[in-house]
This record gives structure tokens, C-alpha cells and sequence, in this order.
């Protein structure tokens, strides 16, 4: 069946405008071949002839009705004096007239296949009605059967055509239907506990003594803001998973907008405790809205992985640099636990059964800009490196990886 279906889409190709050369390669070697062991009695002139129309016809990617009328009239001239070449030139002006099918509009195919069909029984036409049958013939074989051929290849390309538009239209409504599934639930139940929570904090803010340690309002100042900039991404995230237009309007990184948006996490990063040492390129404003959300997120999952098994203790250096090219390099590492905490392995991290995917997440986005990441462990520490290429064009792509 695999071959089968090879088999198919390999003769697909072949008629289409990208392939002349192809077929004329296929029409030349079956010209050589005529002239040379088929028809008796070719000649110089028929050579020059036969290549002329041969020419001809690889115009017929530009204006397959002219290719068509100037080869009926060599074929005229072949047959009005007698070339040896003649049945080379049907051939060939069947093969037009076929092409014409294919692509061409009614008119013009009308226009061709009436012009061709006269030609061929030109020489007939003074022996009417005796040679009525012998034209009818004519006119089946090189009109008829060419037209024949391409009309049905015409129609099966456009059945598979409308076959591939509606799959589309299928996949796109099954995508559309399951995201805003996904957003329904996300609004309905994330968002909702999340906004429960930022009330709740609220609440126990504005509720403590005076005398309370400040450390406790520090860290329910530090929650109250967390958990509010967690709702608000919610609610781009559904916004985003919404959208129905064909690329997302809500952007979680406005245009210029990146370096502002990781001066945030690193804050937020630093105020646990962590010490991150930060380098990112000026130029990193001008970062498309998918390069900087993939940055964004590369960032805050590193952070957050380091946080959890290298302690809030530790020491991060976090370098974003653009090449002349316009591609992104990225670099997090972290020299692990302090010598005085409990080291972890390095490799342990995201290993545990319910981890990993922050990792398998970041591959993701990565390879959806067709990209690289390396993730693993450097010394007691632990390095995550990531190159992004120049903005993509994948209508798909544009739309996953802005999520």
C-alpha cells in the first residue's frame, strides 16, 4: 500500500508546472527514439523540426493555448509537405492539447482542441464525405483521448484539492472545539481557585496586627503579587486559546516588551533568595512576540527548576545574546547547592515521577522554532543553552508556540 501510494504522488508531481523539465526530458528520449528506430525515412529537416515543436512545448508552462496553435500549425506544415516527422508532431501537439486539459479554462480549451482537430483533417477535407469515418477517427485519437485524459486528471486533482481543504477545515475545527475546551476549564477551575487565592491573601494582609513579623507580610506581599500575575496570565491564556483568528492577537510578550518581562521573573527569582547574575542583549527588544515568549518561558522554568533542587540559596548566571544572523542563544546555569545545604546529584533533576515535563515542555517550544536545547549537568551545577533561529513563517508553528 506504501508503494502504491508513493506511486501516486510521484505521477502527481510530474504534472505539475515545476516539472517540465522533467517531462521533457521523458518526451525527448521517446522523440530520439522515434525518429531513430520507429518512423523510416527522417531527415535533417525533420530532426530540426521535431526539436523546434519539442522546444515549443516547454512554453507551455507559460501559455499552454499559444504552444498549442503555433505546434497544429507545424503540424500543418509537416503534413502539407510530406515530413517524415509528422506523427512525432501529434504525438507532441496531443500532449499540449493534454496539458491544456489539465490546467487550462474552457474557452481555451475549446479553442485548442477545435484548432487541433481541424489540422489533423485538413488533408481529408477535400474527400468528403468518403473519408468522414477516417476524420471521425482522427479526431477521437488525438483530440478526443487527450482531452479525455486530462479532463479526468483535472477533476481528480481537484477532488483532492477540495479533499485536503476540507481536512483542514476538519483538523482546524477539532483543534478550535478542543482548545476552547481547554480554555473553558482553565477559566471555570484554575482561574478560579487562583482568584480565590489572591482574595484570601488580600484578606490575610489587611487583617495582621501591627506587631506582626514583617517577614510574614513580606512573604504574603511577595504571594499576593505571585498569585495576581498568575491570574492575569490565565486570562491571556484563554484569551489566547480563544483566538479564532488564524495567529493569536493576545501576546504574553509585547513587541520590545521581553527585557522588561524577564526583569520581572528575575526579580521575583532574587526576592526568594537567589542570586542570579543577569546579561541580556539591548537588542533583545526588537525579539519577535514567539522568540521572546519561548525566552520567557525557557527563563522561568529554569528558575523555578533551579529554586527546587538547587536551593534559593544558589548562584545563577543568565546570559541572552542575538547574533548578526537574528538568531537567540540563551544560557541559565547554576553552580548547585551551597556547600553548606545538602547537595543533590545533578542528574536527579527531572527524574522523579512526577517531573520533568517543565523539561519536556521546553523542548517542545524550542523545536517548534526549530531550534536546539541542551539541558544537563555541569559540574556540581546544573546548564541549560538554547538557540533560536530567525522568526519563523509556519502559520502552525506561530500559532503553538505563542501559547
Amino acid at each position: 500500500m506504501e508503494f502504491t501510494l508513493r506511486g501516486v504522488a510521484w505521477i502527481e508531481r510530474i504534472f505539475e508546472p515545476d516539472y517540465i523539465l522533467v517531462r521533457l526530458a521523458i518526451l525527448l528520449a521517446a522523440l530520439v527514439g522515434d525518429l531513430l528506430w520507429i518512423v523510416p525515412g527522417v531527415g535533417t529537416r525533420d530532426w530540426v523540426l521535431a526539436l523546434v515543436a519539442l522546444v515549443l512545448s516547454a512554453v507551455c508552462r507559460w501559455s499552454q493555448l499559444w504552444a498549442l496553435l503555433i505546434q497544429s500549425g507545424l503540424l500543418l506544415l509537416a503534413d502539407g509537405y510530406a515530413f517524415a516527422a509528422a506523427p512525432v508532431l501529434k504525438v507532441l501537439a496531443c500532449v499540449l492539447l493534454f496539458e491544456l486539459a489539465v490546467r487550462g479554462r474552457g474557452r481555451q480549451v475549446a479553442a485548442g482542441a477545435t484548432v487541433l482537430g481541424v489540422v489533423v483533417c485538413f488533408n481529408l477535407l477535400d474527400k468528403l464525405p468518403a473519408t468522414i469515418g477516417a476524420a471521425g477517427f482522427r479526431m477521437v485519437i488525438v483530440v478526443g483521448v487527450p482531452l479525455l485524459l486530462g479532463g479526468y486528471v483535472r477533476l481528480a486533482r481537484d477532488a483532492a484539492r477540495r479533499e485536503r481543504d476540507s481536512a483542514a477545515e476538519r483538523i482546524a475545527a477539532a483543534r478550535a472545539a478542543e482548545r476552547t475546551a481547554i480554555a473553558r476549564e482553565l477559566h471555570d477551575l484554575v482561574a478560579h481557585h487562583v482568584s480565590s487565592m489572591v482574595l484570601r491573601v488580600g484578606v490575610a494582609r489587611h487583617v495582621l496586627s501591627a506587631g506582626t513579623d514583617p517577614r510574614i507580610t513580606q512573604v504574603l506581599d511577595d504571594l499576593h503579587t505571585s498569585s495576581t500575575a498568575a491570574l492575569a496570565d490565565l486570562r491571556k491564556l484563554v484569551g489566547v486559546l480563544r483566538d479564532p483568528a488564524p495567529f493569536p492577537t493576545t501576546a504574553f510578550v509585547d513587541p520590545g516588551g521581553l527585557p522588561d518581562a524577564l526583569t520581572v521573573v528575575i526579580d521575583r527569582a532574587r526576592a526568594t533568595g537567589l542570586h542570579v547574575k543577569a546579561t541580556i542583549d539591548p537588542s533583545a527588544t526588537h525579539l519577535d512576540p514567539l522568540r521572546g515568549t519561548t525566552v520567557l518561558r525557557l527563563t522561568q522554568e529554569a528558575l523555578a527548576n533551579t529554586i527546587r533542587h538547587a536551593g534559593p540559596a544558589a548562584q545563577v548566571t543568565l546570559n541572552l545574546t542575538l547574533d548578526t544572523d537574528n538568531s537567540v542563544h540563551i544560557q541559565i546555569e547554576d553552580e548547585g547547592r551551597p556547600p553548606q545545604e545538602n547537595p543533590e546529584p545533578p542528574t536527579a533533576r527531572g527524574t522523579g515521577p512526577h517531573e520533568g515535563h517543565g523539561l519536556i515542555g521546553m523542548r517542545e517550544r524550542v523545536d517548534l522554532l526549530g531550534g536546539a536545547l541542551s539541558v544537563g549537568p555541569v559540574g556540581k551545577g546544573w546548564r541549560l543553552s538554547a538557540v533560536l533561529p530567525a522568526e519563523q513563517k509556519n502559520p502552525r508553528e506561530r500559532r503553538e508556540a505563542t501559547v
